[in-house]
């Protein structure tokens, strides 16, 4: 195997080999390599096949904008990925990697005869080749669509590692760790100011990693950067975040950071998470990620070999990698000479520098001519030729904007430079505008939308002294404005590489074009041709042409191709750039894996499980518990020698006897307060507010535009500006995002606030002929006698000595009492409650028991006695609606002709022939049993339970036109015999009059 290793060069540690495979074959890099640079040292340019066509591929650059070298990798059990950047995987030993998109081998593809059918994959092929005839798609075309669908294989192992998560907040996110984020962070770090660095590479540095040669502050590149490092290091108040890319930048300055943690470790420490997901609220950001080089559009520019200028220099100086021995450089920029000339002073033999450009500085010739370089300027390239690498190029002298007289050189390597893009994804996910710079052929930030800063080459400008400085500048500027007193420090630069270009649309060639192969985006083999094409077929729209072509939506999101597709595009259309304008640039920045954005969420912590304060009581004592929503809570509290039928039954006698005990802290809770609080509860609620006394609580009806119930809740009314909601266990955050967004979108001229109090209230419900002498001698400062604090009663007050809000409310038809208390004071009210209660054989029930006792009254629950499609009618809750009132959210709605049709579904009650039969919960019901199958339902039970209060069976169903069937016997079928049961419209089985509500 060849090697292109360069001994004591780059910053690789030469005195650490590391052992992979690729292919199966065993390879040897250093420690510090990327795969990407391992595999080129071994003198492997062939790293892939292309999606559409199969064509064999190479890596093109030494980033995150790599198309190509996409990988499977596997780092042991359960610890496979596919699509991994070999030029952003860093090399550790035992690592395996696979070539993608290829069978039976890399260097032999089948799939390879795609090429030669070019002209039947030609743009927007699957549009207009699989319309014809129709019965096809189904048994031929979808089967094979699915079957060459997707790149690389998907794993097949549960993933073996864990991920985690973490907020952060700081004065200054600086995003790139190069010479003007380096610069940045010195300025705001001086100055005092909380300060995180994020790169996403291995190590700080950027482009100083592959310029050793520059002096700064009187050191050369890498002595400056290790004393920067040094200095950074030591502040307390900066953090540095290698390995690290923002993916996303979002509303009010957040960001979200990926941050790689173990997958570069050898050995990984036991328990360590692989990735990291940052939530970062920054007061300034400050964006330096530098600018992308692009490659240049000819025919055959896709051959392994042919890769970025600058990527050759970073895999020279920073990897010690030399890519090729005899490169020819093409390029219509200045920074690509430097590349030449590093490769010559290293020992490679650059063949020629060809030029498009027909004026190119003097300097630049004069030094190539002392390294023995040709140099062909104003010239053109018209092809490549090489089968699994480059073998020689074509080049052409160009007359009247043609190519004439073509040359073959032979060569090993083509380095190619189309001019520098500024990196913007992260600025455009703000929705800030682009604005052409028509001198640079390039897109600058515009206006800005977040508090963020934008330096270096991402505004265009191109030296290191030029962007140090203009970092150091953003980056006082920053701290500034987070409020620190900032001093900017200005930098000295020898020995710089400054360079200016010229950005070209399409190389002319001397070939018929509809033949040529001239590439754009690499990996969805989209052509310069493909773009011209979907111009004639009538795509003038930028977005149309991307999809219609597929250009930008590989995994690399377009970062090397867009601005080249949008000259190619505006060339066509025969409109400037700006008016054709650039794709929508979305979040993740690159790929991201499931597990980075699941964090903690996996296996037993895929959910969060919320506790109430009083959970440890509850488990501490026996109970059963069972997941409502997010919480755990409850269910029963079983005895020995009990289950669960035997403690719910003694749990319901016991609480209809003397007293019961229920944790009902995890009802929503949402206060409502402001001068318009009253006005913004009648618009929201079905149920009148603007009379409703101080100190008074009523049942809340809440239903969405459709009609259709949503959620419901008792209400209490605190004050003359303030509302305390409650609203169901699953509920909570549904109910207050629907509120904040009629608040927000419907009703902004309201003087509202809403805030959710789930957590901050422990509530304590007391149910029972005992309730009030239990509490009775907690309470202070208010009376709660039956003629001084009646049924739906509120007040704020004391109760065991914690600040309270006390609410006479029943779930369970008994006197009750809900005790809300700050969460801290949760468990002790409790366990005073509970020491007190003794004396009335008080008993702790749970959910299970609460839905018995609440269904003997008729209480829904909704969502459980609810589908989504019952309205207050349906659900017998019509006097729930205030009569009066000329709107609410959803009234219109109620009033639709459908709304009052026959046939809807209604609530009913059910009552079994055998009173002792449990219907089961969901069981469809019929009106004939004998009718062929499949049958029509009528409906189905919604609740369900045996009652000893009641001495049988009841039941609750949505059944179609319910209230109609009175007294109708109707039947549920089950897997081996069908039950009988009559609807009964009055859903209240237990105590009818209320007599016990107000004991």
């Amino acid at each position: 195997m060849t090697s292109n290793r360069l001994p004591n060069r780059g910053r690789v540690d030469h005195g650490k080999p590391v052992r992979f495979t690729f292919d199966g074959k065993a390879l040897q890099g250093l420690a510090g390599d990327t795969l990407a640079s391992a595999l080129l040292a071994n003198g492997i340019h062939l790293m892939g096949r292309s999606f559409k066509y199969h064509r064999p591929r190479g890596v093109v650059s030494a980033g995150s904008d790599e198309p190509n070298a996409l990988m499977g990798t596997r780092r042991g059990a359960g610890q496979f990925e596919p699509n991994t950047r070999a030029t952003i995987q860093e090399l550790r030993d035992g690592l395996e990697a696979t070539s993608q998109n290829r069978w039976p081998g890399l260097g032999f593809d089948v799939g390879a005869v795609n090429d030669h059918l070019g002209s039947l994959f030609s743009a927007g092929f699957y549009y207009k080749t699989f319309m014809w005839p129709r019965a096809f798609w189904d048994r031929v075309y979808e089967p094979v669509i699915r079957g060459a669908a997707g790149l690389g294989v998907s794993p097949t192992e549960s993933d073996a590692d864990s991920y985690a998560s973490r907020f952060a907040h700081t004065d200054v996110l600086i995003i790139g760790a190069g010479p003007a984020g380096l610069a940045a962070a010195l300025a705001a770090g001086r100055s005092g100011a909380a300060v995180m660095l994020v790169d996403e590479t291995a190590e700080p540095g950027g482009s100083l990693l592959s310029e050793p040669d520059v002096v700064i502050d009187g050191k050369p590149a890498w002595d400056w950067l290790a004393a920067t490092l040094a200095e950074l290091a030591a502040l307390p108040n900066v953090t540095i975040l290698t390995r690290t890319t923002a993916i996303g930048y979002y509303h009010q300055n957040m960001i979200g950071l990926a941050q790689r943690l173990t997958d570069h470790l050898d050995t990984v420490p036991a328990g360590a998470p692989r990735e990291r997901m940052w939530k970062v609220r920054a007061n300034q950001v400050v964006l330096t990620q530098g600018a992308l080089e692009k490659p240049l559009v000819f025919d055959g520019n896709d051959r392994p070999g042919v890769m970025l200028a600058g990527a050759a220099q970073t895999y020279l100086n920073r990897y010690g990698v030399k890519v090729g021995d005899r490169p020819v450089i093409v390029t219509s920029h200045d920074s690509a000479w430097y590349t030449a000339f590093d490769l010559a002073e290293a020992g490679a033999k650059p063949v020629a520098i060809v030029d498009v450009r027909t004026d190119v500085a003097g300097a630049l010739t004069d030094r190539a001519r002392e390294h023995g370089i040709e140099t062909l300027i104003g010239r053109t390239v018209t092809g490549t030729s090489g089968r699994l690498r480059v073998s020689s190029i074509r080049v052409n002298r160009v007359e009247n904007g043609k190519a004439t007289t073509p040359r073959d050189i032979a060569c090993d390597t083509v380095l190619m430079c189309g001019g520098w893009t500024p990196c913007l994804h992260l600025f455009s996910h703000t929705k800030g505008s682009l604005a052409w710079d028509d001198e640079l052929k390039a897109f600058l930030p515009g206006h800005r939308t977040e508090a963020v800063h934008i330096a270096g080459a991402g505004r265009g400008l191109w030296g290191i002294a030029s962007v140090l400085a203009d970092g150091a500048a953003a980056g006082t500027q920053a701290a500034l404005d987070a409020g620190r007193d900032a001093t900017e420090h200005a930098h000295t630069v020898e020995a710089d590489r400054p360079g200016t270009g010229i950005t070209v649309k399409e190389l002319p060639t001397d070939r018929d074009p509809g033949k040529a192969k001239a590439f754009i985006d690499f990996q969805n083999d989209v052509t310069a041709k493909d773009i011209r094409l979907a111009v004639r077929e009538g795509m003038r729209s930028i977005e149309h042409v991307k999809r219609y072509t597929t250009n930008g939506m590989a995994t690399d999101q377009g970062k090397m191709s867009n601005i080249n597709g949008l000259m190619i595009a505006s060339d066509a259309l025969g409109k400037a750039p700006p008016q054709v304008g650039l794709t929508t640039f979305r979040p993740p920045y690159t790929p991201t894996t499931f597990g980075t954005f699941a964090g903690y969420h996996k296996d037993a912590t895929f959910e969060l499980t919320r506790k109430t304060p009083i959970d440890p009581w509850a488990e501490a004592h026996g109970a059963a518990f069972e997941p409502v929503a997010l919480w755990r809570r409850a269910w029963y509290f079983p005895k020995p020698g009990e289950d669960m039928h035997a403690a719910v039954r003694r749990e319901c006698q016991a609480t209809r006897a003397s007293v019961g005990m229920f944790d009902a802290s995890t009802l929503g809770k949402i206060e409502v307060a402001g001068p318009d609080a009253v006005t913004f509860m009648e618009r929201m609620y079905t149920n009148p507010w603007a009379k409703l006394g101080v100190g008074r609580s009523r049942y809340g009806l809440l239903l969405g535009e459709d009609g259709f119930i949503r959620d419901d809740g008792v209400i209490g009314r605190l004050g003359p500006d303030l509302f305390h909601v409650t609203t169901t266990t699953g509920g909570a955050a549904r109910v207050l995002n629907m509120m904040e967004d009629y608040l927000q979108t419907e009703w902004p001229d309201l003087q509202v606030w809403l805030t959710s109090t789930t957590e901050q209230w422990a509530t304590v419900a007391l149910q029972g002929p005992n309730a009030r002498k239990l509490l009775e001698p907690f309470v202070e400062g208010l009376d709660i006698t039956a003629e001084a604090f009646p049924h739906m009663a509120a007040a704020e007050c004391t109760v065991a000595g914690f600040p309270a809000r006390l609410f006479r409310v029943s779930f369970t038809g008994e006197l009750g009492f809900e005790v809300n208390v700050p969460a801290r004071h949760g468990l002790a009210l409790w366990e005073k409650l509970w020491e007190a209660g003794q004396q009335y054989d008080v008993c702790a029930y749970g959910t299970e028991t609460m839905h018995v006792l609440r269904a003997e009254k008729g209480y829904i629950v909704v969502g459980q006695d609810t589908d989504g499609t019952l309205t207050p009618a349906d659900a017998g809750l019509t006097w729930a609606i205030g009569k009066k009132k000329p709107d609410f959210v959803g009234k219109r709605s109620l009033s639709r002709p459908d709304m009052v049709a026959p046939g809807r579904k209604q609530l009913v009650g059910l009552l079994t022939d055998d009173p002792t039969v449990v219907l089961q919960e969901g069981a469809q019901i019929v009106a004939d049993p004998n009718q062929p199958k499949p049958m029509k339902m009528l409906g189905h039970v919604t609740s369900s339970y045996w009652s000893d209060a009641v001495g049988r069976s009841i039941a609750m169903a949505v059944i179609t036109d319910g209230h109609a069937r009175e007294g109708e016997t109707l039947y549920i079928p089950m897997p081996h015999h069908i039950l009988t049961a009559k609807v009964v419209k009055n859903t209240v089985f237990y105590d009818p009059e209320n007599t016990r509500l107000s004991a």
